[in-house]
Parts: structure tokens; sequence; C-alpha cells
């Protein structure tokens, strides 16, 4: 599995404005609710708000994997957003985020859940894709380098 197999063009959005973690999941949640007809922007911000509660998925070097399981939803969803300036995010490195690279799965597909993660992960462990995303100023520039 590829980045591309998972992420559309459509779901990237570039230097959105957001000042707060709520504020960015729920500009995720926004862009979700336009991609999946089977559940509410409301359901979905409550997904991503309740797996923060478990803890932050800010993992480190200004990247967040906000993520949630949906019951009914019919098959994963991605979305990759970047900020215009970096927000307080609770990450495990105390720095502040400005790339977030949602997942949401259906409720019954943890394990494939867990290698999505894993693989973006990987993807954004490297040092100048992080910097190529950090540099890009449209949404079509960030999928081509996510993707590449």
């Amino acid at each position: 599995m590829d980045i591309k197999d998972i992420l559309s063009p459509d779901c990237t959005l570039c230097a959105v404005q957001g000042t707060s973690k709520k504020r960015i999941l729920e500009i995720i949640s926004k862009l979700a609710d336009e991609h999946i007809e089977e559940i509410d922007q409301a359901t979905i911000l409550a997904s991503l708000m309740g797996r923060e509660k478990m803890g932050s998925t800010g993992i480190g070097n200004g990247i967040a994997l906000p993520h949630g399981r949906l019951a009914g939803l019919p098959k994963p969803f991605c979305a990759l957003v970047t900020s215009d300036a970096a927000i307080s995010y609770d990450a495990i490195d105390n720095q502040p985020v400005d790339i977030f690279f949602a997942i949401l799965v259906p409720e019954d597909q943890a394990q494939g859940h867990l290698q999505t993660l894993a693989m973006v992960a990987q993807k954004l462990s490297d040092k100048d894709i992080l910097k190529a995303l950090r540099h890009a100023d449209t949404a079509e520039s960030l999928y081509e380098i996510i993707c590449a």
C-alpha cells in the first residue's frame, strides 16, 4: 500500500488558519464530512476529539496523526492538512504542530488502521519530505510531495 492508495488530491489543504487543536480537528472533520455521506461532521469530530482525550496524536517534529474509528464508515478516509502557523498540540516532544495527517477507518478495521498509521509515520519521518511539505504553497503540491 502507498499513500496515494488512501489519500486523494481533494483531501489536502494547505496553510489553513488554525489556532488550536480543536479548530484543526474541526477543519479536518468538515473536510471528511464533504467526502463521507454516511456520517455527519459532529460524529467525525467527536471521534477525533475522543481519541485526543486518550492521549495526544502529536508524534513529534511538528507532526500530528489525528485518527479515529467510526461505525458505519464504508472505507478508510485520509486527509493531509498544513497550518499557516504551528499550533500547540500537546505533542510528545512538546513542540508545536503544523502538519496533520488524519486517518479515519471503519470501526472493525483495527489491524488495517495500525498498518496505515505506521506507513504514514514512516513517510513523515523523512526530513526531506517534511521540509518540502512545509514549503508547499498549494494543496496540489502537498499531494505530490506526500505521494512521491
